[in-house]
C-alpha cells in the first residue's frame, strides 16, 4: 500500500527497493511474496493510479516533457551530430517507463543474451533466462479473424500464457501496416520463425502491452502492485526521491548497505529508512550510477570533483552506456485508401470522437505498433558495403588501447553479429507506423501518412553518465557520445535507404503520393548522412552504465547482480546490460528483475 514519508522514517524493512519502475515493482511483488518478508519501494514520482493519460493506448510520445509522467533528462551536446542534445525521457512514477512507452513487447535474440554470459557471467544465458520472460508474460491469443488479417500463428510461439502482465495484439489494426508488412515481404525479406523465442530475424507482426479485457495499456503498476498492493508486508513511499544509500564497514573489510536517505517531495524533508537485508537500486540506467557515485561508489576522479568520499573504487560507474537511435521516414498516402491512421487524432473533434470509441472497446485508441521487421546487415546492405563497414569494425577492435578495460571483448563479440561469413544478428530493425512520425517537413493538416521506424539497436559507440555534483537534485552529465564511432552513422546510411526501396514495392508504392521526409532530393549517402545527423532521435533504450562484467574489465556487478566490494547492494534494471541487445527492452528487464528476486531469495 501506498504509505507516507514520514510513517517510514527510521523504520525497519528487510529490503529497501529504490524505484517503483518496472523493475522496482516487479522486484518488490515477488519479494513479498514471502509473508514474512518486508519491503519498502521508493519512488520519485507520483503513483498515477487509473489515470487515462497512461492507460489509453495510441497516444505516443504525449507524456514526454510532461513533468507529471516523464524526467526530461537531457543530454550534452554531441560533438558528432553538429552539437545537437537529445531528450532522455523517462517515466517518473509508478509504473517507470512501463506506463509511458510505445507498448511494443518484443524479445531479443537468444544469442544477443548469450553475449552477457561470454562477457564472464556464468548462467545469463537465453536458456537460463528464457523462464524468467515466461514467467512474467500473460499472453492473450488474438481473434481468428486478427489472425487471418495479419497471418499471425501465435498458437505455436515460445511466450508464457499465466504471467501477470497482459500481452496481446490490440484489438484493431491498421490496413496500412498490413500492407507496409507486405512490402518488407516483397522486398526479399523472410517472415520471422520464432519471434519471441528467441529467433526474430524477419519480417512479423507482434503484440503490446495491452490488456484486451478493457483495452488499456498493462504495465508493472497494474501487473505486480495492483493485484499485491494489499499485502501488509509490501509498502511504497512515493515522492521520495533518494539521494544516496547509507552503509558502514563491515569487519570482512565489504561495504554493508545499512539503509537509504531520501528526500520526500512534499514536505521538503530528509527522511532516513533502514534495511535488514539488502538495499536494491532498480532506478534505471540514468539515474543508478548517479545513486552509486553519491553514496561513494565510483570513479575517484568523479568522486573527488564532487566531494563524496570514496567507499569503493569502481572505474565503471557510468561508464560503458549504449543507446538505440531511430528515425522515421514518412509518405503521403493518396486520398482514395480506405483505411484510416493516427493522423486523424491531431483534428481535435475527431480526436475526442476517439476518446469516445474507446470507451466502445473500438477505434483509434484499439490500435497499437505492432509491424516489425528485425534485420541484420547483410539482409539489406550490398555486399561491398557490408564489407566495408566490417573492416571498419575490424579497424575499430585494432584501435583499442586499454583505456577502455572489457571493451575489446564486447567489440569482438560484436564482430560477431556483423560477420560476413555467416549469418548475422538481427540488430536492424524496421517498424511499421500508421501515421506520421519523421521530420524536418512538417504533415498537412487533413493528409494521412505511413511512416517506416528505422532503429539501429546493435551501436558500438559508448557514453558517460557521472554526477557534477554531491547534490542529488542536480542532473548528472549525460554524454551519449552518439556516432562517435562513424560506423554507427554507416549502418543506420544503409538501413534508411532500404526503408526507401521498401516504399518503393508494392503494395506500399500503390497508396503513396510522394515522400514527405527526407523528401526525393537527398539521393547521395553525403546528404542521407547529414539528414539522419539532423533528426535522428533515441528510443530511450540506454543500457550498461552499471555494467555485469568481470570488475578488472569495468564491471559494476557481478552475475548476482551484487555491486563489487558491497555484502549486499544489487542493482536490478537496465543499467547492467553488459552489451546492448536487439529489442525493445521492457521485456528484458521484466525477466532480469523476476531472476534477480530469485537470487535474492536464495542468498537470504
Amino acid at each position: 500500500m501506498i504509505t507516507p514519508a514520514e510513517s517510514v522514517q527510521n523504520a525497519f524493512f528487510d529490503y529497501v527497493v529504490v524505484g517503483g519502475g518496472t523493475a522496482g515493482l516487479t522486484l518488490a511483488a515477488r519479494l513479498t511474496e514471502d509473508p514474512h518478508v518486508n519491503v519498502v519501494v521508493l519512488e520519485a514520482g507520483e503513483a498515477n493510479i487509473d489515470d487515462p493519460q497512461l492507460l489509453r493506448p495510441a497516444i505516443f510520445g504525449s507524456h514526454l516533457g510532461n513533468k507529471t509522467y516523464a524526467w526530461d533528462h537531457q543530454t550534452t551536446a554531441q560533438e558528432h551530430v553538429n552539437g545537437r542534445q537529445s531528450g532522455w525521457h523517462r517515466g517518473k512514477g509508478l509504473g517507470g517507463s512501463s506506463g509511458i512507452n510505445f507498448l511494443c513487447y518484443t524479445k531479443p535474440p537468444a544469442r544477443d543474451i548469450d553475449d552477457f554470459e561470454k562477457l564472464g557471467n556464468p548462467g545469463w544465458n537465453w536458456k537460463t533466462l528464457e523462464p524468467y520472460f515466461g514467467r512474467a508474460e500473460g499472453f492473450v491469443e488474438p481473434s481468428a479473424e486478427y489472425k487471418k488479417k495479419t497471418g499471425v500463428k501465435s498458437e505455436s510461439w515460445n511466450v508464457g500464457r499465466q504471467g501477470p502482465l497482459k500481452i496481446t495484439f490490440p484489438a484493431t489494426i491498421a490496413d496500412a501496416e498490413v500492407k507496409i508488412q507486405q512490402a518488407f515481404l516483397n522486398s526479399g525479406l523472410p517472415p520471422a520463425t520464432q519471434p519471441l523465442g528467441g529467433e526474430p530475424k524477419g519480417v512479423s507482426f507482434l503484440p503490446c502491452t495491452y490488456d484486451p479485457e478493457n483495452h488499456k495499456r498493462s504495465y508493472s503498476t497494474t501487473a505486480y502492485y495492483l493485484p499485491n498492493k494489499d499485502r501488509p508486508n509490501f509498502k511504497v513511499v512515493v515522492g521520495a526521491h533518494a539521494n544516496r544509500v547509507v552503509t558502514e564497514t563491515a569487519r570482512d573489510g565489504g561495504i554493508t548497505a545499512v539503509g537509504v536517505e531520501f528526500s520526500d517531495e512534499s514536505s521538503g524533508n530528509t527522511y532516513t529508512i533502514n534495511a535488514k537485508r539488502e538495499v536494491a537500486l532498480c532506478a534505471g540506467a540514468l539515474k543508478t550510477p548517479q545513486i552509486l557515485e553519491l553514496s561513494g561508489f565510483g570513479q575517484k576522479e568523479v568522486l573527488d570533483k564532487i566531494g563524496v568520499p570514496v567507499k569503493v573504487e569502481l572505474p565503471g560507474v557510468g561508464e560503458n552506456a549504449q543507446d538505440h537511435t531511430f528515425l522515421g521516414l514518412s509518405w503521403e498516402l493518396k486520398d482514395d485508401v480506405p483505411f484510416d491512421t493516427l493522423d486523424l487524432l491531431r483534428d481535435p473533434v475527431v480526436a475526442a470522437k476517439h476518446l469516445e470509441l474507446h470507451e466502445a472497446g473500438s477505434g483509434l485508441h484499439t490500435t497499437g505498433i505492432v509491424g516489425f521487421s528485425w534485420c541484420s546487415l547483410d539482409m539489406f546492405a550490398p555486399e561491398g558495403r557490408h564489407a566495408q563497414i566490417f573492416q571498419k569494425m575490424q579497424d575499430a577492435v585494432a584501435a583499442l588501447d586499454g583505456t577502455h578495460p572489457g571493451l575489446k571483448e564486447q567489440y569482438e563479440l560484436s564482430l560477431e553479429r556483423f560477420r560476413l561469413d555467416k549469418p548475422g544478428s538481427p540488430g536492424s530493425e524496421f517498424i511499421s507506423f500508421p501515421g506520421f512520425l519523421s521530420g524536418p517537413n512538417p504533415p498537412v493538416p487533413g493528409k494521412r501518412y505511413a511512416t517506416i521506424l528505422v532503429a539501429m539497436n546493435h551501436g558500438w559507440s559508448r557514453g558517460t553518465i557521472h554526477s557534477t555534483s554531491a547534490d542529488p537534485t542536480k542532473e548528472p552529465e549525460f554524454d551519449a557520445r552518439y556516432f562517435e564511432q562513424s560506423l554507427d552513422l554507416d549502418i543506420h546510411v544503409e538501413m534508411v535507404k532500404f526503408a526507401r526501396r521498401v516504399a518503393n514495392t508494392a503494395p506500399l508504392k500503390d497508396m503513396v503520393v510522394k515522400e514527405v521526409n527526407p523528401g526525393p532530393e537527398v539521393q547521395t549517402d553525403e546528404q542521407w548522412a547529414e539528414w539522419l545527423k539532423g533528426n535522428f532521435g533515441t528510443t530511450w533504450h540506454t543500457a550498461g552504465s552499471c555494467s555485469m562484467l568481470p570488475r578488472e574489465k569495468g564491471g559494476v556487478v557481478d552475475p548476482e547482480l551484487k555491486v563489487y566490494g558491497t555484502n549486499n547492494l544489487r542493482v536490478t534494471d537496465l543499467s547492467v546490460v553488459p552489451l546492448h541487445f536487439g529489442s525493445h527492452p521492457q521485456s528484458v528487464v521484466y525477466a532480469i528483475a523476476e531472476r534477480a528476486a530469485d537470487i535474492i531469495k536464495a542468498a537470504a
